[in-house]
């Protein structure tokens, strides 16, 4: 796979965090939003963690990055873009 912009990277989070959530919203949808636009939808802590896992997979590989670092990125774009998390 070819290694993406960071534009690129954030735009492939954000989709895949709407589709692992179930929720039909794609980055497109946000783009250029000023508010917290990420407060509207809800993920659960079992969806968050899968994308989380998901997007360190994807960031390690993209960034070259060992598993550590991509976490740490990975939970930093969670802590800025991340759906808010529903209780059971």
């Amino acid at each position: 796979m070819a290694r993406l912009d960071k534009r690129q990277i954030s735009i492939v989070l954000i989709d895949k965090m709407f589709e692992l959530a179930g929720h039909d919203v794609r980055f497109k949808d946000v783009e250029g939003r000023q508010d917290p636009w990420y407060y509207e939808w809800t993920m659960t802590e079992e969806q968050n963690k899968e994308w989380r896992d998901w997007g360190t997979k994807f960031i390690k590989t993209q960034f070259r990055l060992n598993e550590k670092q991509a976490a740490v990125e990975m939970g930093l774009f969670d802590l800025n873009y991340g759906l808010k998390i529903k209780n059971k």
